[in-house]
């Protein structure tokens, strides 16, 4: 009986980790613009990996998936997206829009289940703020450079929703590759 015990709690263990895994994922902006490797994640402005400080916020950066593995700079838990939230693991933030109005940036801060924190995204379309139903998460048009030139970033806001803006608004997720 108790190596019975033993082989499910270890079933369990190796499962139970492998599915939580399994949620994290990046959001890439579907159309590639003009980035000249993997397209734009949601990414923590100034990130330096582990040493990203979350109250600088969220921008558009170059998605570092394609070197076989998600930084933890644009980790999102997929499970949370079901409850409204944009939710940053390894920080243990949310993400929060800092008004309704267009041009406002997308911060982060603990989440408190505010209308601020509250955004409609199912893993694949727009990134809508519940407290502004008309309004998507957008990449800007211009593009800067960071440490490097094959790191490309682009300013982060909320914008009104258009059929327009599509290339900059329309997002999806991936895991690890």
């Amino acid at each position: 009986m108790k190596n019975v015990m033993l082989v499910l709690v270890a079933i369990f263990l190796v499962f139970g980790a492998k599915s939580a895994l399994a949620n994290n994922v990046e959001i890439y902006l579907k159309d590639m613009l003009d980035n000249t490797q993997s397209g734009y994640c949601v990414d923590i402005a100034r990130a330096q990996g582990v040493k990203a400080n979350p109250e600088d916020g969220l921008q558009g950066h170059t998605c570092y998936s394609p070197k076989g593995e998600l930084m933890v700079d644009q980790i999102f838990d997929s499970a949370k997206f079901t409850d409204g939230m944009l939710f940053m693991p390894e920080f243990d933030v949310c993400a929060e829009v800092s008004s309704v109005e267009s041009g406002s940036s997308i911060g982060l801060a603990a989440c408190d289940g505010s209308d601020n924190q509250s955004f409609q995204f199912s893993g694949e379309g727009t990134i809508v703020p519940t407290a502004a139903p008309n309004m998507c998460l957008t990449l800007a048009e211009a593009t800067r450079t960071g440490k490097s030139n094959v790191n490309q970033i682009k300013i982060l806001t909320i914008e009104s929703c258009s059929d327009d803006l599509a290339g900059y608004q329309e997002w999806a997720v991936r895991s690890e590759l």
